[in-house]
């Protein structure tokens, strides 16, 4: 659950008066989360506002690549002198002082679930969340798209039915990669899923985002999971069917830490709850696996010099039989 809003807002606010030619950073603790110590500041002279996090015992390696937004950054700092490891969150001069907001809040609330956890698990706790909001930044921070909705709710189902059928919880949700803008959505024993979510009641459209997207050289096997949605009045919304979701993980804290990750990532925030008012039921699901016959285009099956390319294919014209969830799990590897 995020962090109330005031106790940043109070701090910032309090700090914000200082001199002009003050230069550092002045910052206020505030309720630790746990064992790692929160402080709300400003760095001076650009006065921007930031969430300290200082680790007591946790170092990071000098090569790690820290998170870095289109409103935010995350760098090492050393505000106090104490020999702890700190990162600051800090708005950029560019960004949304309400959205950056709205960011820390959820990263507190975030480490504050994890109140028994140890350092090197908060650390990545707190990594984990901001490059989440990365992600979500970078898709634009905008209500997603109605195309998008219903992707995002195929991707749901199809985790769900992934671990109804047998496997752990935090495997699969560390497996959906296609919030991360992973190749495909999941990676997952020895191959990979697709999934194509679609509401046409004629044919089964499904657009392929590149020509390494059904490229099974790699990683196999690979298998597209379609998914035909109908909208009904008494069917299950998008914010229904994230809380179902998570009612399913609940208890287990990798599984629910990884799946708040990949919502934000995936551009779901729940302040946007009810700007998705559309319901869904599933009307029809088919797995199918990538084989000789399947259509596709891949590197190894296009004219020479075409290196990049996005195409729509017809699910209701590939001429592979449908297998069950379990069928395709145990082909994975991952039953």
């Amino acid at each position: 659950m995020a962090r109330r809003s005031d106790e940043f807002v109070a701090t910032w606010d309090s700090l914000a008066g200082a001199a002009e030619s003050s230069s550092g950073w002045r910052s206020i603790p505030i309720a630790p989360c746990g064992i790692v110590s929160i402080r709300a500041g400003r760095r001076f002279p650009g006065n921007e506002e930031s969430l300290l996090a200082g680790f007591a015992t946790t170092t990071l390696l000098a090569a790690e690549k820290l998170p870095d937004g289109q409103g935010f950054a995350v760098e090492r700092v050393d505000p106090l002198l104490d020999g702890k490891t700190w990162l600051a969150l800090t708005r950029r001069s560019s960004g949304s002082a309400e959205l950056f907001l709205t960011m820390v809040c959820d990263v507190a609330g975030a480490l504050d679930t994890e109140i028994g956890a140890d350092e090197p698990r908060a650390l990545r706790v707190f990594l984990g969340r901001v490059r989440a909001w990365q992600e979500f930044m970078r898709k634009g921070t905008q209500p997603l798209s109605p195309e998008a909705e219903v992707g995002l709710v195929g991707e749901l189902l199809t985790l769900s039915a992934l671990i109804e059928a047998g496997v752990d919880a935090a495997t699969v949700c560390e497996a959906w990669l296609g919030p991360l803008n992973g190749l495909r959505d999941f990676e997952i024993g020895t191959g990979g899923v697709e999934v194509k979510s679609s509401l046409s009641a004629a044919g089964f459209p499904a657009r392929v985002g590149s020509l390494e997207q059904l490229d099974d050289a790699v990683r196999q096997p690979l298998f597209v999971v379609g998914v035909r949605l109908r909208q009904v009045a008494d069917g299950q919304s998008l914010p229904r069917l994230v809380e179902s979701t998570r009612d399913i993980v609940r208890g287990d804290a990798e599984a629910e830490r990884l799946l708040s990750e990949r919502l934000v990532a995936a551009g779901y925030f729940d302040g946007h709850a009810d700007k998705y008012t559309r319901q869904f039921v599933g009307a029809d699901t088919r797995i199918l696996e990538v084989v000789e016959g399947f259509p596709r285009l891949t590197p190894g099956r296009v004219p020479a010099g075409v290196s990049r390319a996005s195409y729509e294919i017809d699910l209701d014209k590939a001429l592979v039989p449908s297998v069950s969830v379990e069928q395709m799990l145990r082909k994975l590897g991952a039953l």
